[in-house]
């Protein structure tokens, strides 16, 4: 008797997340000091992707709006060990927004079997909107 492995696909959906941030709003909390803020709720790598430019807060705003949008799909929410480094939104190579999970989180991808994330995120105006598709395999 022989086994046969055969390999599930990726593509099966096993969350969506969706968050808009109002860009006015979120830039209250930019009030100075802004550091101790900046530092709670990004990596430097997020900060540094996000430029010191007039479109820095939009930048900012849409990566709140994805850490936010990955605990949908996940289907947890903020608080109990998690915090919001633990989702760092980085700029891939051919410039789309990637997700790293880190700490717990980076065990509950595993666990879930969540191989890849879609992200498609946006701002325009004073909206800031983010979608995140987990992406695993088929059961």
């Amino acid at each position: 008797m022989t086994a046969t492995h055969i390999a599930k696909p990726l593509g099966g959906i096993l969350g969506h997340g969706l968050d808009v941030v109002d860009i006015r709003e979120f830039s209250i909390l930019f009030k100075e000091p802004a550091l101790p803020f900046l530092d709670r709720y990004f990596t430097s790598k997020e900060l540094a992707a996000a430029g010191t430019g007039v479109d820095r807060l939009a930048r900012l705003a849409g990566r709140f709006a994805t850490k936010e949008a990955v605990l949908k799909a996940l289907g947890i929410g903020w608080g109990d060990g998690v915090s919001f480094t633990d989702v760092e939104v980085l700029t891939s190579n051919a410039g789309t927004p990637t997700v790293v999970l880190h700490r717990s989180l980076a065990n509950l991808q595993i666990e879930r079997h969540i191989e890849s994330w879609l992200v498609s995120l946006s701002h325009a105006g004073n909206v800031a909107v983010a979608s995140v598709i987990a992406l695993g395999c088929v059961s």
